[in-house]
């Protein structure tokens, strides 16, 4: 048995979920109550909600004026694949995979659109490729934040001002809890279920000058099915970055939405945003520091993430275990946590390595993260006294 006590104080919110998230402090149905329910979102009411959530999102973020918003479906992946269908053949693409959703793009630019003229940069779990072998004068595909590496690229220091190609950004774990350097971005998508924490199923999609000159002076050689179709006669559609939305949205979700950016707005915007999910990290990078078994899965503190925070086990039974005893005791960690009503959904990706990952955006309490941490040292006592004497 282990000698560790179980503590007393646990945290007031234990959702710590990378997607979807804790909703803002405070967050009841009630903020709900405003919704058009059972009407049209292209009626005057539905259309004003869509448009309302496209400036609030502009105004909170810092979004240039000339930058188009648009509302897609199907969430981030969605709006990547818009992208990346719509943007992509013109010219060469490098493309950076680091973890499970930049290997995804990877897949769909090589396997699914097949072109030829690719180059892959990858990287092992936690660390980032070589940023300074990209060519900026090619499209470039990439993730700002690695959802499940808990690795982030540090700023867009590497990216040309003047470059020829468009910058494709997969953000989605990234905005509302990073400074994004939007005149080096051509083309940000996200969705509303991580550091805001809305609900799913929604995209966002935010257009360049460069990219909208692309749309309209390419097409390319595959075809697009309607979902994806952004132009109509070589010409933008206007209208899905005014709040006409490809396909019907749900205006729960919008209402949710727009309830999250007023709570931004109220508790200081973006600045206090990134400085609440910086905080987050601060508090288990501490822990980690002084952990005699878990290690943050980053090694170089530049590009750890504040959102997606993955740890690994470093003590040393743990190595000496088969991976699918690794993957069996932190999964044990996990379900411990999980009865005791201390921390949910908080296990490590299933490529990743073995491990935990706790999410730190803007919507979690430091309170809540500093609560939960002597919890992970009594989980893990318990593992490591049913899995050590396996290697002893």
């Amino acid at each position: 048995m282990s000698d560790v006590s179980k503590p007393a104080a646990k945290p007031a919110n234990p959702n710590f979920s990378s997607g979807p998230c804790a909703k803002r402090p405070g967050w009841t149905v009630d903020a709900l109550k405003d919704t058009p329910v059972g009407r049209s979102h292209r009626a005057k009411i539905g259309k004003t909600k869509l448009e309302e959530l496209i400036n609030r999102t502009r105004s909170v973020l810092g979004i240039p004026a000339d930058y188009r918003i648009g509302i897609v479906p199907a969430s981030d992946t969605g709006a990547v694949e818009m992208a990346m269908w719509s943007l992509l053949g013109a010219r060469g693409i490098d493309a950076l995979a680091w973890e499970s959703f930049g290997e995804g793009w990877v897949t769909d630019i090589t396997k699914q659109l097949k072109i030829e003229d690719t180059r892959v940069f990858k990287a092992p779990y936690g660390t980032l490729p070589n940023l300074a072998e990209v060519d900026c004068d090619r499209d470039v595909v990439f993730t700002w934040n690695g959802t499940t590496g808990g690795v982030r690229i540090p700023n867009g220091d590497w990216i040309k001002s003047d470059r020829k190609g468009l910058t494709i950004c997969d953000a989605t774990s990234a905005v509302f809890a990073m400074d994004m350097p939007w005149d080096k971005l051509d083309v940000v998508t996200w969705s509303w279920q991580k550091v805001l924490g809305g609900e799913g199923a929604h995209g966002m999609l935010v257009l360049s000058p460069r990219a909208v000159e692309r749309l309209e002076t390419y097409k390319p050689s595959w075809p697009l099915p309607k979902i994806f179709r952004m132009t109509k006669g070589g010409k933008l559609i206007e209208g899905i970055f005014k709040g006409e939305t490809i396909n019907t949205p749900s205006m729960i979700a919008v209402e949710d939405q727009i309830d999250a950016l007023k709570w931004a707005e109220s508790i200081g915007g973006l600045k206090t945003l990134i400085a609440r999910s910086e905080a987050n990290l601060k508090a288990v990078q501490s822990w980690l520091d002084a952990s005699s078994w878990a290690a943050n899965l980053a090694d170089d503190a530049k590009v750890r993430s504040c959102t997606s925070i993955c740890m690994i086990v470093k003590a040393p039974f743990f190595a000496k275990l088969s991976p699918d005893d690794q993957a069996a005791a932190a999964k044990k960690i996990v379900t411990l946590l999980d009865k005791e009503g201390v921390a949910f959904d908080i296990g490590a990706y299933r490529d990743a390595p073995a491990g935990l990952r706790v999410w730190g955006g803007a919507t979690v309490e430091t309170a809540d993260v500093e609560k939960l941490l002597p919890w992970l040292d009594w989980a893990f006592a318990q593992v490591k006294a049913e899995f050590e004497p396996k290697v002893s």
